[in-house]
């Protein structure tokens, strides 16, 4: 007799008490990211999106109505005047550029071998390579993991 699969229900991170918990709730999986990272790329159709990622339609319009409903995307007519809607990034969404930065960076010093072929991100108006992304204390000092601790905010009245 064969077993039937379990299906394990996601838990939501919607009310927890971290900020990493709860940004993953909203942008934690895979295709979530990458449909992020290819609006930071200039896509903003759904066909455009679905090329680009190869990704089933279905999954790819549930992850799409779920960054919108987060409010990370918004759904506006086309910008060439057809019927068509174009999802761009939001305030909120263009917040995650520093995340989306972050990942490319980690994978570029990680993840390839010496030599191996990879994109890069590039700054405009001096043509070069986008430098390492920095933490910089309020003094100016750049800070590492060892030089910071998480401290619990208390509720504001």
């Amino acid at each position: 007799m064969r077993r039937r699969p379990v299906l394990v229900r996601r838990t939501s991170l919607r009310e927890a008490d971290c900020p990493v918990a709860r940004s993953l709730d909203t942008i934690g999986d895979w295709w979530s990211l990458l449909i992020i990272r290819d609006a930071f790329d200039g896509m903003r159709r759904f066909g455009e999106f679905q090329k680009s990622l190869g990704v089933a339609k279905g999954i790819l319009s549930a992850r799409l109505n779920s960054l919108v409903n987060a409010d990370v995307l918004a759904l506006v007519p086309a910008s060439n005047g057809s019927a068509y809607k174009e999802y761009v990034l939001t305030e909120k969404g263009r917040g995650l550029f520093h995340v989306i930065v972050g990942l490319r960076q980690w994978g570029e010093a990680h993840l390839f071998a010496p030599g191996e072929p990879h994109s890069e991100l590039i700054d405009i108006a001096a043509g070069q390579p986008v430098g390492p992304l920095e933490f910089r204390s309020l003094d100016g000092r750049v800070l590492g993991w060892e030089g910071t601790v998480v401290r619990k905010v208390s509720a504001k009245t």
